[in-house]
């Protein structure tokens, strides 16, 4: 009898604790759906703190473009990655998308005009890239404004195909102060920081060989680019390089030419003889972007691409620029956004869209890198990119800024492409964030042309919904003295808890958001 009676104990004993132990695994694999505030609170003004003050550390040599500070920054950012289990979209352990770059240093330059020799950087900063060669003519056209557009040519009937043209800053007004090629008080691109570009791409159209743009206000800039080191650009695929020479002149130069040129627009061709003889000076240099991927639940070929850029100034006489808040701040609450939807996928709620979380090299240089990712080697098809939220200076205050209150985020771009975006943008921020939006900025007539001036830009131009998130400039603003102890950490974790549930709603709604006001026409 007692052996039946301990027979059967141990038997109930034992299926008792399979019980248990069932009921006990069944537990953990049933997840409970959480709030995507539970989410969101994962993004801590702490851990924003924590990683910043090692990314923008002496340590990283102010990150600038393929320097040793910005391999310590890639690195750092792919082992955050393989940290959170989150891995890259390229293929195993390899997070970097290479960005070919080319570094072109000043190249040596003689010039003589009118019999006179002048100096490279004193008196002409060459810029662009051009093939090595020797230009000599007899006279030299001058163009006035260099203007060349539908309804005004500053040209006139003049033949500047092979010939040196020199053209001046700025655009003509009629006597009533308004401008002549807008025809109203607001002036074109022929006279803000597009003009230089505008004004070299008309001459060059028109078969010029050589231009000379005089500009006194932003020829010590131009000095100061001249003796830095060169110009880093994208290097494009091999192609022959046309002889195409592009300068800023100085006032000596400019006035050896035509000596009444700040009062005089007229075109006209000056007998006058100009040499030049050019060679150009180049190396490769590698950097990369850093991109980490998570796979959408539900519709994974949709994709939503979060940016920062991973850049700074780098070193200069021996000062490091930290870049905290530019984009030491915009790469960490990256960081954090991503954590947050790991941790989403963790508990079984993985996003519907997919996420691309994209650090881009060079926006310092250009916004290289995200050109590079944008023009040349998209790893996903720009026509299944839903939208893009950019995030650069998203740590401090701007002092300019006349509200108040602090908690306050400039956004630049919701409502350029999709009304949609800019509804859900300004939804989200009053369902979870309540931070003041403000939209000083988002303006593309905007003196301080925010709008083309951060990664967003590439992809607004292939219609692609954007956000840029933005504090504004501030003192600091590209000086050593951008450091992680100025950044108010309870206003970045505020920000990038909007950018993350930002994201959450667009990744997770029925619908695609749509592109209703697209700029591209369509093929």
């Amino acid at each position: 009898m007692k052996k039946i009676l301990f027979a059967f104990s141990i038997s109930a004993l034992m299926l008792g604790c399979s019980a248990t132990k069932t009921a006990t695994t069944s537990a953990k694999a049933v997840k409970v759906k959480k709030d995507v505030t539970a989410f969101g609170e994962t993004i801590t003004a702490a851990e924003l703190k924590e990683a910043l003050y090692t990314y923008a550390s002496d340590d990283f040599e102010g990150r600038e473009t393929g320097e040793p500070g910005q391999k310590k920054a890639v690195e750092f950012l792919k082992k955050h990655y393989v940290s959170l289990g989150i891995p890259s979209p390229i293929s195993e352990d390899d997070y970097y998308q290479e960005v070919p770059l080319v570094k072109q240093a000043a190249p040596e330059v003689t010039m003589s005009i009118n019999n006179k020799e002048f100096k490279s950087i004193d008196d002409y900063v060459p810029f662009g890239t051009a093939a090595n060669g020797t230009t000599s003519v007899d006279e030299i056209v001058y163009a006035g404004y260099g203007i060349d557009t539908e309804g005004f040519s500053s040209y006139g009937d003049i033949d500047v195909k092979d010939k040196v043209v020199l053209v001046k800053s700025g655009e003509p007004k009629k006597e009533d102060g308004t401008y002549v090629v807008s025809g109203s008080a607001e002036g074109s691109k022929w006279s803000n920081r597009q003009q230089y570009g505008a004004k070299q791409e008309a001459a060059f159209n028109k078969g010029a060989k050589a231009v000379l743009i005089y500009d006194d206000k932003i020829y010590p800039m131009a000095q100061r680019m001249g003796r830095s080191g060169g110009r880093i650009s994208l290097k494009e695929p091999k192609k022959e390089t046309p002889q195409r020479y592009f300068f800023f002149v100085n006032n000596t130069l400019a006035k050896t030419i035509l000596s009444t040129i700040d009062t005089d627009d007229k075109a006209q061709t000056i007998k006058m003889p100009f040499t030049m003889n050019y060679v150009g000076k180049s190396k490769d240099i590698d950097s990369e972007n850093v991109v980490a991927f998570l796979k959408g639940s539900e519709k994974p070929d949709e994709v939503i691409v979060i940016s920062a850029h991973l850049d700074h100034e780098g070193v200069k006489d021996g000062k490091v620029y930290n870049g905290a808040d530019d984009d030491g701040s915009g790469t960490v609450a990256v960081l954090e956004i991503a954590e947050a939807f790991k941790e989403a996928a963790n508990n079984g709620q993985t996003p519907k869209r997919s996420i691309l979380f994209l650090h881009v090299t060079g926006e310092e240089k250009g916004l290289l890198g995200s050109r590079y990712y944008a023009d040349m080697d998209p790893i996903f098809p720009l026509k299944n990119t839903v939208a893009n939220l950019n995030i650069d200076m998203i740590g401090r205050s701007d002092p300019k800024r006349k509200k108040e209150t602090k908690n306050y985020v400039y956004l630049i771009g919701s409502d350029k492409l999709s009304t949609e975006l800019h509804e859900l943008s300004e939804a989200v921020n009053t369902k979870y964030a309540n931070i003041d939006l403000d939209y000083t900025y988002n303006d593309e007539n905007d003196p301080n042309r925010f709008y083309y001036r951060s990664d967003h830009y590439n992809f607004a131009k292939n219609d692609i919904p954007v956000i840029f998130y933005f504090n504004g400039t501030h003192d600091d603003y590209h000086q050593p003295s951008d450091t992680p102890d100025k950044i108010e950490y309870d206003l970045l974790e505020n920000r990038t808890r909007l950018v993350f549930y930002t994201a959450w709603e667009i990744a997770n709604r029925e619908n695609r958001i749509v592109v209703d006001k697209p700029t591209k026409k369509a093929e």
